[in-house]
């Protein structure tokens, strides 16, 4: 399906309805679903379009409904699938490969029993499975033998980069104004609307949305104690036998051990089974200044997850690369106004599990911004959940 060019005239250059700071995830999304329900849209990113630097790339991210983080999550991630979907067939992209989804750890434990929850909860197709079950269907898998894992067959990964620039894409056609490699300054409240000075200009617009992930403390400094950023890396390992490690006998996977919670996918697009270890070093990091490069250190804590649970994938080294988390204390979402200024809507630093819920994020965002409120449940997304008085623009 081609994309339809919506028109915006008699609208004065440099003002806007609404301006997105950061076009990655969240906000190529907010920038989508703005321009498509006619508001003038700017987007402002700073790197490239899409970018290696902050949180929304890597080739593949894992999209689940089984959420044991909590089960308020489950109603987002319906609405989140029918979007994707939604876009796949507006772009003609194919954005997420389903492989079924394993959530694994002892029978007590979060990861699997939270899993299971949100399951029960909201009549989800799921299974139980024992380490020896799993290992059978899927033998890639060797996992400690007192682990059950949690079968749960609609899940997969997304493609971020295809993602985001079908986001891009659509919010063109649209008729939204995007511009990569163009910091912002600052930005100030003018009257009920907002001034953003970037590095080659000064726009004006009735809303901004901030979705600017890790640097969100530089833009609403009072964010530093709950936007932190943290360095993460990842490993790809080619796999010893490959025919394992296919996304139609691989399910990607969240798996709680002694030695952490680790995620991983098939191999996809580039060699190599692919690897993570949540909070890696728990490393806080300011975004502009921090080890990018990784070492053997990192590798070294996914090459033993790798060697001890899943030991057909564990071949030479294809590739370490470095991403950031930007966790909040309780690691759940910001998604709110900020506090005195009702024309200004933060957006999530997702504390490393929110890519999944871009598209759907991005109808809140357009929501928030147009009437004030929206009809998904965001109460436990919300600012105030935190010391609201100690949120002000510095």
């Amino acid at each position: 399906m081609e994309w339809k060019t919506m028109m915006m005239p008699g609208r004065s250059p440099g003002v806007y309805d609404a301006i997105v700071v950061g076009v990655g995830g969240m906000g190529s999304a907010a920038c989508y679903h703005l321009a498509r329900r006619g508001l003038r849209t700017l987007g402002l990113e700073r790197f490239d379009i899409p970018h290696m630097m902050g949180s929304s790339h890597g080739i593949t991210r894992i999209i689940r409904l089984a959420y044991y983080e909590h089960p308020s999550y489950v109603p987002l991630l319906l609405r989140a699938f029918e979007l994707w979907d939604d876009l796949e067939r507006e772009s003609g992209r194919h954005l997420l490969e389903a492989t079924g989804t394993i959530d694994a750890s002892g029978p007590e434990e979060i990861v699997f029993n939270g899993a299971l929850a949100s399951c029960e909860q909201f009549g989800l197709a799921h299974e139980v499975l024992s380490s020896a079950a799993l290992s059978e269907r899927y033998p890639g898998y060797r996992l400690p033998a007192g682990h059950l894992a949690l079968f749960q067959p609609q899940g997969g990964f997304l493609l971020p980069e295809r993602y985001i620039s079908a986001h891009v894409e659509g919010a063109l056609a649209a008729g939204a104004e995007i511009r990569a490699r163009e910091r912002v300054i600052a930005w100030e409240p003018l009257g009920d609307g907002v001034r953003v000075t970037t590095e080659r200009g000064v726009y004006e617009a009735g809303s901004l949305v901030l979705a600017a992930g890790a640097w969100m403390a530089s833009l609403v400094p009072a964010l530093a104690g709950l936007a932190q950023p943290e360095r993460q890396v990842l490993g790809w390992f080619a796999p010893l036998e490959p025919a394992l490690f296919t996304p139609q006998r691989f399910p990607v996977f969240n798996l709680m051990v002694p030695e952490g919670r680790y995620y991983g996918f098939p191999q996809y697009d580039v060699p190599g089974f692919k690897i993570g270890l949540y909070h890696h070093l728990e490393e806080q990091v300011d975004p502009d200044d921090f080890q990018r490069e990784a070492g053997p250190r990192d590798e070294v804590l996914l090459r033993e997850a790798t060697t001890r649970y899943f030991p057909a994938a564990n071949g030479p080294t294809m590739a370490l690369r470095t991403c950031m988390f930007t966790n909040t204390p309780d690691e759940h979402f910001i998604i709110d106004f900020l506090p005195g200024y009702p024309q200004v809507v933060l957006a999530s630093p997702c504390s490393g599990h929110g890519f999944k819920f871009a598209s759907v994020i991005g109808e809140i965002l357009a929501d928030l911004v147009q009437t004030g409120d929206t009809r998904h449940e965001i109460e436990l997304l919300r600012l105030s959940r935190f010391t609201e008085s100690s949120v002000t623009v510095s």
